[in-house]
Order: structure tokens, then sequence, then C-alpha cells
């Protein structure tokens, strides 16, 4: 089974590596890093490269697709060649799906129209521009569509889990997930700005506009 996961200039790396970490536990299944080119593609803050191992053009057929987000998913709001690889790709999927802002890149795609989805909480707008409708929820399905969106970032992880619940079984989930011993005790109960004081949102603000 071939998951494919497209890389881009400015991307979350934990968009791409949490889901990754989780799929690549099943032996059936098979994660490719994709590109529009091979090589290596840094992420939104220059620090880290990952590698696309295929170019688009190589894998059009791929059986799941996990799209991350990232600062760079606002150059695909009018296309773009991982746009224009995911809508041609989708037809054949058994799974098109999302983390974080790569919803953008589904809405993108007309991927979206009508449907709830999510997104990180501060992209909800743009996410609506695409044609969804935004929800703020960790993971939507739309099983009869062969669409799940993932909120952000940490999300992806949880998305992964269900993904092998429904491309194996549930005993398959539950191995990857003990696997990479995924059992959240943050130290904080602050994984929302409606969880925080207004402090600590000045605080995001001052790194978001440090990082963008």
């Amino acid at each position: 089974m071939q998951v494919a996961i497209p890389l881009f200039p400015r991307l979350t790396a934990l968009d791409a590596i949490g889901p990754y970490e989780v799929l690549q536990r099943v032996p059936s299944i098979d994660v490719t890093f994709v590109g529009a080119q091979r090589g290596e593609v840094r992420t939104e803050n220059g620090f880290l490269g990952l590698t696309a191992d295929a170019a688009f053009d190589e894998l059009p057929r791929p059986d799941v697709i996990v799209v991350p987000g990232g600062v760079g998913t606002r150059a695909f709001a009018h296309g773009g060649d991982v746009v224009d690889w995911v809508r041609a790709a989708h037809p054949t999927t058994r799974f098109t799906t999302s983390v974080c802002t790569g919803s953008l890149v589904l809405g993108a795609a007309g991927l979206l129209d009508g449907l709830a989805a999510t997104t990180h909480w501060g992209a909800t707008e743009l996410l609506a521009r695409t044609g969804a409708t935004p929800v703020e929820t960790r993971v939507v399905e739309h099983l009869e569509h062969r669409i799940i969106t993932a909120a952000g970032v940490s999300a992806g992880i949880d998305m992964a889990i269900r993904l092998v619940e429904l491309l194996v079984d549930d005993v398959a989930a539950q191995a990857a997930q003990v696997f990479i011993e995924y059992d959240p005790q943050p130290p904080f109960d602050a994984g929302h700005p409606r969880k925080v004081s207004a402090e600590v949102m000045e605080r995001v603000a001052e790194y978001w506009t440090s990082r963008s």
C-alpha cells in the first residue's frame, strides 16, 4: 500500500513526520516523500531539510495522500504543482488527507467544496475561502468522499492512527500507537486559544511574527 506525503518549501515538519512515524510502522504500508522534483526541501524556518525521494510524475496514483501544512501552503491558494498533483491523483486514492493547513491545498484542488473540514486555528478564514466549512474538530472524516482532514500539527498523529485502522484494522492501529508510545500527557492544557490567557496569545503573536 503506497502512501505519498508531498513536500514543498516552508512546510511544517511535524505535519509530515508525525503521520510518517505512525504509518511506516505497519509492514504493509510503504511511505514515500514526493515533491516537484527529487531532492531536499527546507521546512518553514529553514532549519530542517527533508528529502523528496520521488517526483510527482513518478508517483501519479498513490493509495493514500497525506498533505502537510505550513506557511508554504499559502503559495498554493490559486493552484500550483502540489494542487495539480492532488487533484489528478485523488480519483484513484483510497484516502486523500491533510494535516493543519494542508487542507488549504485540498480546498484549492476543489476537494472540499461544501464539506466540513478542519485546519490550524489560525487558518480557518483561509479555509473558508476554498469552499469548505471550517469546524473546530480534531479530525474530520468524509469516508464517502475518501477525504479526512486533521487540525493543527500534532493532530496529524491522531489522524494517522485512524488511517491505519481504516486501512488495516484496529489492532494494527493500536500496535502503531504503542510502538511510538503515543500517550500524550502534556504539562499544560494549552492546546487551543480558547484554553489560554491573553498573555499567552500575545506571546504566540510575537513568535508567529518572528517566523512568518
